[in-house]
């Protein structure tokens, strides 16, 4: 996939076209120009670990917004294999905002469930920006059912700016589709995993975010409301975004420090969008280390786990 670049990336995106320049013309002269691509190259690595050593809040929002970062479908691709979409909530439609299906992760049947955002503007639109309706969470809870009734460990791959706002989907019970997902996930007899790929939003992303194990990509972020939703809130207007994202705590190592949740998986040098293949290398190695894990407990003792380590969150008094 070609790149896009944000603000940020700027200063290696000029190293990078010159770079691609000198291939060009390496390809057309006999000039050995190879020793001053591997200088460039060394630059721009050298350029890409500074400026990602010391990133704002709002610059991992930004980040986690990219528009080359993987999503679902291609970790799915990349990680996993046979892999079978199931389609629908036997209710009311198919919301193909939100991925599920069957597939095999090393050969061992898992169930698999992920937000797709879309590429283009025409897959945007069909996925409906990554942002689910209530037949999507429905759909995502009957798959999950499934799991639990044939014993298939569950994985979910986050990745939405939230639920869908619309009035079609307050019609349909949004807020007790979310609700729903969030109780009975937290009594399903089954694995689950939980990863933040990208944006996780709000009851969007915790209505298939509760599990066993939380993990987050270094560069995405997880929180109650969007920066921008914030700053329309407190200060009633969308420009206070910036400072919105350094109060809310949403970056990865700071939920990690929160106890929140349990990992930050490590993202190639520059982002996952900069190396899409040993980014799912790195996130299948650990979903298998984190399923090893689960799988070697008795049922029973994941499940007291879990229910354990959500009613252990906040800060609680009696009155």
């Amino acid at each position: 996939m070609d790149n896009k670049f944000i603000s940020l990336e700027e200063p290696i995106a000029e190293l990078e076209a010159k770079i691609d320049e000198l291939k060009f013309i390496g390809d057309d002269s006999e000039v050995n120009i190879s020793e001053e691509i591997s200088r460039l190259k060394v630059k721009s690595d050298k350029l890409t670990k500074k400026i990602f050593s010391d990133l704002s809040s709002w610059e991992i929002v930004k980040l986690s917004r990219h528009p080359s970062r993987p999503y679902a479908l291609d970790y799915i691709e990349l990680c996993f294999t046979d892999f079978q979409e199931l389609h629908g909530d036997r209710m009311y439609a198919d919301d193909q905002s939100l991925i599920c299906g069957i597939a095999k992760l090393e050969g061992l049947p898992i169930i698999i469930i992920g937000h797709q955002k879309g590429r283009d503007s025409k897959e945007r639109l069909k996925r409906n920006f990554g942002m689910p309706k209530p037949e999507g969470y429905r759909k995502a809870l009957r798959v999950m059912r499934l799991a639990e009734k044939f014993n298939l460990p569950i994985i979910t791959l986050i990745d939405t700016p939230g639920a869908h706002p619309g009035l079609g989907a307050e019609k349909r019970g949004q807020s007790e589709a979310i609700a729903k997902n969030i109780y009975e996930m937290v009594k399903l007899k089954t694995p689950i995993i939980s990863i933040v790929i990208g944006e996780g939003g709000s009851g969007g992303a915790l209505a298939i975010g509760v599990a066993d194990k939380i993990m987050m990509l270094e560069y995405s972020i997880y929180s109650v409301i969007s920066p921008e939703g914030c700053s329309s809130i407190l200060w009633k207007t969308p420009d206070k975004a910036k400072e919105a994202s350094e109060s809310l705590s949403l970056t990865a190592n700071r939920l990690l420090d929160l106890g929140l949740i349990h990992e930050v998986i490590k993202e190639p040098l520059g982002g996952a969008h900069r190396d899409q293949v040993a980014m799912s290398n790195i996130l299948k190695s650990t979903i298998i280390s984190s399923l090893n894990e689960l799988e070697s407990l008795p049922i029973d003792l994941v499940l007291k786990n879990r229910q354990s380590m959500y009613m252990k969150n906040g800060i609680f008094e009696d009155s």
